[in-house]
């Protein structure tokens, strides 16, 4: 072998060696700091400094697993509904979280009242499209998916809830509430919305008046207000409503119910 033949060889070889060291360094730093159960899309990971072509050695020696195109899980790891919110919001950058009835119920807002449905409740934007990794998988809770534009700003009422080693947005209380109503009476009960409502004693002013005055949904600014009034809770006296849009005309939310005139609702008999 002559010596330049020799010498390339050399530099391929250490260069190598490298190589592998820095991946192993790279794939120790993925197992310690990426939480179990986290969905790893393969465009974010390359802007944290796994390429392609190394992704595509770690699935090969086993470490990572396809669930889908551009995404993929750390071996053995469960295929979990939060891992999977959190990389639709923050890898993806997809506006979807818990809200409605089960946001208040991971803040403990509505555990007295008996459960109808183990299906967990999303609420993304109404041209929201979702990938085919997120829907095609079978993840470990039953979900369904409302596609509304409920705020003018999209963010308002969002709140940091961590479920174990993983961190997410969820609708706050008050957020999670509009939520609810906008959904009555066809996808979700009056009355479990009322029971609901009683339950939130403990809102703030502050956040109720920027919640009603950036909702969109007339019928469930109005509902809001009406529930919370007859609830008697004593934030309510600290809303601004004038400030609040509430349209005009009667919206009738039942067949034959009674008129509530100060809010304009046509509501059943017992919640009139």
């Amino acid at each position: 072998m002559n010596k330049r033949i020799y010498f390339c060889a050399v530099f391929y070889i250490q260069n190598m060696v490298k190589e592998t060291k820095i991946n192993y360094s790279k794939l120790g730093k993925m197992v310690q700091e990426y939480p179990k159960g986290l969905v790893l899309l393969s465009s974010w990971l390359v802007s944290e400094g796994y390429s392609y072509e190394l992704q595509q050695q770690y699935r090969k020696s086993g470490w990572l697993r396809s669930i889908g195109k551009g995404a993929m899980l750390k071996s053995g790891d469960p295929l979990l509904l939060s891992g999977a919110l959190l990389a639709l919001q923050f890898q993806a950058k997809i506006n979807i979280h818990y809200g409605g009835r089960s946001a208040l119920e991971l803040q403990g807002s509505s555990h007295y009242l008996q459960l109808t449905s183990q299906e967990v409740t999303l609420f993304a934007l109404g041209r929201t499209k979702l990938p085919p990794w997120f829907t095609d998988n079978k993840w470990d809770e039953e979900y369904n998916v409302f596609k509304l534009s409920l705020f003018k700003n999209d963010a308002i009422g969002l709140v940091d809830y961590q479920s174990a080693e993983l961190g997410m947005k969820i609708s706050s209380p008050a957020r999670a509430m509009i939520e609810c109503l906008s959904l009555c009476p066809n996808e979700f009960s009056l009355t479990e919305a009322y029971e609901l409502m009683e339950g939130l004693s403990t809102l703030r002013p502050k956040s109720v008046q920027e919640i009603l005055e950036e909702c969109k949904s007339i019928k469930a600014k109005r509902l809001f207000l009406y529930f919370a009034e007859r609830a008697g809770h004593s934030w309510f006296k600290y809303i601004d409503q004038t400030t609040i849009d509430i349209g005009s005309g009667n919206r009738s939310l039942v067949d034959n119910g009674v008129l509530v005139a100060k809010y304009k609702l046509v509501l059943p008999e017992e919640l009139a």
